[in-house]
C-alpha cells in the first residue's frame, strides 16, 4: 500500500529523474529513506556520464547501504525510484537487505513510452559443468570453522 508519506518520497525520486536529464544524463532518479522517512542517501543514473554500465541509482543506492548500514537498519529503509528496478539493481537490492522499493514506473509502463527500453538482446549460457572441479573453492570457502 503506497501511503501520501510515500507520494511524497516517490515525487523527490522523479524529480531526481529530471534533474538527471537536464545534467546530460538518463532520466532515473533514487533515494533511500529510513523508517522515519527521512532520506540517507540519494542518486540518479550517470551511465553516459561515468561511461559505466551499471551506474544505475538504484544499484549505487544498494551497494551504500550494503557498505554503511547494518542489516537491521538496511531491512527498516525504503528505496524510491523513478522506474522500476532492472534485474541487475533487483539483485543488488536484494543482496543489500534493503526492505521495500517503491516505484513510479513499471518497466512495461516504460518499454510503453520508450520502446528501446524492452530491446535487450538474450545471452546464450551453457552450464553446468565441472562440478566437481568447481566445488573445491565453495567447499574451502563455506567450511565451517
Amino acid at each position: 500500500m503506497i501511503t501520501a508519506a510515500d507520494e511524497a518520497l516517490l515525487r523527490r525520486a522523479i524529480d531526481l529523474a529530471s534533474r538527471s536529464v537536464a545534467q546530460g544524463d538518463a532520466p532515473y532518479g533514487s533515494l533511500l529513506a529510513g523508517p522515519d522517512g527521512a532520506v540517507l542517501a540519494e542518486d540518479h543514473n550517470t551511465v553516459r556520464r561515468d561511461n559505466d554500465i551499471t551506474a544505475h541509482p538504484e544499484l549505487k543506492l544498494a551497494r551504500w547501504a550494503a557498505r554503511e548500514l547494518d542489516p537491521r537498519t538496511a531491512g527498516g529503509t525504503t528505496m524510491y525510484t523513478s522506474c522500476q528496478p532492472c534485474g541487475m539493481c533487483t539483485g543488488a537490492i536484494v543482496r543489500s537487505g534493503i526492505g521495500r522499493v517503491v516505484y513510479a514506473l513499471s518497466t512495461e509502463q516504460l518499454i510503453e513510452l520508450n520502446p528501446q527500453s524492452g530491446q535487450w538482446p538474450t545471452v546464450a549460457q551453457d552450464g553446468p559443468a565441472l562440478f566437481d572441479e568447481a566445488r573445491g573453492p565453495i567447499d574451502t570457502y563455506y567450511r565451517p570453522s
